[in-house]
């Protein structure tokens, strides 16, 4: 087998043809490729590169070999992108990049995907307090690349925008470019990540120049890791921008081969890094230092902490989230149970792990300690779970105006960022992680208030599609009820099937239908299930350590009525007038059906 061959670019701004001229000289001289990783801006800068760029993505001209960036922004970057999102091939989870055209493919977010057998995690965008559709990226992004992180297996390449990481200069022995010596111009975020992830390159473009770090050594890991920052294309003082590299993929290698350290590598850079406040605005992230009382919310010299070898005083989110790791005591990362069980009842990670959460209103996890909550205790932990919870109706933070129908047991509203325009979720008054575990007169009143909406969405035209994800460390459970054209009703049970596939596991059909699903049902285990037109049933069971999408029900709907770009609700959020406007057409449709009227 021929060794691979990759191509990594700086900046693209938009100049595509002096990009895919350089990419045929070099294919031609040390080819064939096999792809092209871009960061840095790979949009233009300004209307007046759109019209070349629009070439590649009409078709007029060829994108020479298959090209992924990490770059969404600049001139023509919203609807270009918004466009790729309503392409049926991009519906459901993606992280191997979102088709833009013909051998063009978009990063979004965050990652971590195989390339020809290379492990490759990318983090995508600027760091901002609220961020945007395109050209930024959020805590989700990093929490996601901090559980990947977890995963075992080595990263081969690491992909970052727009900002270099801080303190990567540090320990270098070659002359820094002075254009990169301030770290105001550096993202200490990106910093916390490499350090994590541990990648065998890390490439980031935008500081304009070109600079090719010694290798340095990680510490836990046995490979080293290289650093590449790559100047823009078509940079005037003629800076290297396109850099070529064979790897051999980590999970072929022998650990003597892993280990193998160039004779000038060098300490990390990273260890004693200074926190700067990250860019554009953001929320400072706390420093490691324990003199900042409101970083950690546990006294770690005061109890008993499991960790591995690494004695790091931040928490594992694989633990947390999961109760367990894979990497066991080679985790560098503090494994708490009392982190575990204060997660399991719904409180933020990063409250628990830094005392406070940058998402603000966004966040849907509560930010105080809880309580057991069983129904010996003094009610004292019911009543702070529901006061923090935004779905409970005794909450001061439950969105009233959403609410369309109360019954004695469970309550309808619409959904936050609805999918369609009577996207309905059905609740349980009671604060309750899942709809299967309430008492069987709970389940008469939920299946009239199914027979109900079926009947009310039949009228239109419609078919009812339910699921429910139950996370066994959630928090108030929902099921969903998207309505989709009868004339699509047949294939929901193949797009269902077909998707899982793809994510590599398999639907199972509950013969006994919603009855047996109760009666199976494991507390211990997280659940995914969907009831199709018909009434047919077909669950998974998830294992311990599986990553299952928890949009994967919407993300599969939104691909089946080719609007793939509403899978993520935040894409679909209205004001709160317009919001009014949907629940009253809702209630005076539903008025008739409706068992609470």
């Amino acid at each position: 087998m021929a060794p691979l061959k990759i191509l990594l670019c700086g900046d693209v701004l938009g100049r595509l043809n002096q990009l895919f001229k350089r990419v045929s000289s070099v294919n031609k001289a040390a080819g064939p490729f096999d792809a092209l990783l871009c960061v840095g801006q790979f949009f233009p800068d300004s209307v007046e590169g759109i019209e070349e760029f629009n070439g590649y993505i009409e078709g007029r001209s060829k994108i020479l070999i298959p090209t992924y960036f990490i770059g969404d922004y600049g001139a023509g970057s919203p609807k270009i992108l918004s466009e790729a999102l309503k392409d049926p091939s991009n519906k459901g989870f993606k992280m191997e990049g979102l088709r833009v055209c013909d051998n063009l493919y978009w990063l979004k977010g965050s990652g971590k995907f195989s390339l020809h057998g290379l492990s490759v995690a990318y983090l995508s965008g600027r760091r901002t307090p609220s961020g945007t559709q395109f050209g930024t990226y959020s805590q989700d992004d990093v929490d996601a690349l901090r559980a990947l992180a977890e995963d075992p297996g080595t990263v081969d390449i690491f992909l970052t925008y727009p900002l270099w990481p801080s303190g990567v200069t540090n320990g270098t022995t070659s002359k820094a470019p002075v254009e990169i010596s301030d770290s105001s111009g550096s993202d200490p975020t990106v910093s916390e990540l490499v350090t994590e992830i541990k990648p065998r390159y890390h490439v980031a473009g935008t500081a304009g120049v070109y600079f090719d770090r010694e290798p340095y050594a990680n510490v836990d890991a046995l490979h080293a890791t290289r650093f590449l920052g790559l100047a823009p294309v078509g940079n005037k003082d003629k800076q290297k921008f396109i850099h070529a590299i064979s790897p051999t993929p980590a999970s072929t290698m022998s650990k003597t081969e892993l280990s193998a350290k160039p004779s000038n590598t060098t300490l990390c850079p990273y260890t004693n890094v200074d926190k700067a406040a990250p860019p554009d605005g953001a929320t400072k992230r706390p420093g490691d230092s324990t003199s900042e009382s409101q970083y950690w919310r546990y006294d770690v010299s005061k109890k008993k902490q499991k960790h591995g070898d690494g004695g790091g005083d931040r928490l594992c989110f694989k633990f947390a989230s999961c109760g367990s790791c894979p990497r066991g005591n080679q985790c560098q990362f503090r494994h708490d149970e009392e982190a575990s069980e204060q997660y399991s009842r719904g409180v933020c990670f990063d409250f628990l792990n830094k005392g406070k959460c940058e998402k603000g209103p966004d966040c849907n996890f509560k930010h105080s300690l809880q309580e057991e909550g069983d129904r010996s205790a003094s009610g004292a932990a019911s009543s702070n779970r529901s006061r923090e919870c935004w779905f409970c109706l005794s909450s001061p933070n439950v969105e009233s105006h959403l609410i369309t129908s109360v019954g004695e047991y469970y309550y309808c509203a619409l959904a936050k960022g609805p999918l369609t325009p009577d996207h309905v979720l059905i609740m349980p008054i009671e604060h309750t992680p899942n709809t299967l575990s309430l008492p069987l007169g709970c389940e008469k009143e939920l299946e009239q208030l199914q027979s109900s909406l079926k009947a009310y969405f039949k009228k239109q035209g419609k078919e009812a599609v339910f699921f429910e994800f139950v996370f066994k460390r959630g928090s108030h459970a929902n099921l969903q009820v998207v309505p989709i054209p009868s004339s699509r009703a047949s294939a929901v049970r193949d797009i269902f099937n077909l998707a899982a596939d793809k994510l590599g596991f398999k639907l199972t059909m509950v013969k006994e239908g919603r009855q047996a699903l109760r009666t199976q049902f494991d507390r211990s285990c997280s659940l995914f299930y969907v009831e199709v037109p018909g009434g047919d049933i077909f669950s998974h069971v998830i294992e311990e350590n599986e990553k299952f999408p928890a949009q994967f029900g919407r993300e599969v709907l939104a691909g089946l009525l080719n609007i793939a770009d509403r899978a993520d609700w935040r894409n679909c959020k209205v004001g709160k007038e317009e919001e009014t406007k949907m629940v009253e057409r809702f209630k005076n449709g539903f008025q008739e059906y409706d068992p609470n009227q």
